[in-house]
């Protein structure tokens, strides 16, 4: 298997946003994350681009996407105060996006970081 040597590419995981890391791919999955903290090796490390999962489950069992985002939206609507919660592995449009859904809701917003 021959791999293929990203240089100089960004981790996003804690915030620190190094980018020094070497990446050694073979077009699916990461193998080596050389630069990288203990964080951004366990990041890169664990994730590919094979689907593990299906788009939505609903109790644990899998849903179509549609029925998964109408049941967010209505527990989130009845909810007296949701907490939009994570969001360290986001990207700043997605952040963006889940401080306006907190906003409209009513709600609160935290990250990881408060622990």
């Amino acid at each position: 298997m021959e791999l293929k040597i990203i240089d100089h590419a960004t981790c996003t995981f804690c915030g620190c946003v190094c980018d020094d890391i070497q990446l050694h791919s073979d077009g699916q999955r990461i193998h080596k994350a050389e630069k990288a903290c203990v964080l951004g090796k366990a990041w890169f490390l664990n994730h590919s681009a094979e689907k593990h999962y299906p788009d939505a489950l609903i109790d644990g069992e899998p849903a179509k996407l549609a029925d998964a985002i109408s049941l967010a939206a209505e527990l989130l609507h009845a909810a007296d105060m949701p907490l939009v919660y994570g969001m360290s592995n986001t990207t700043c449009e997605a952040q963006k996006q889940c401080v306006a859904m907190a906003d409209h809701l009513g709600g609160l917003l935290d990250s990881h970081t408060s622990l």
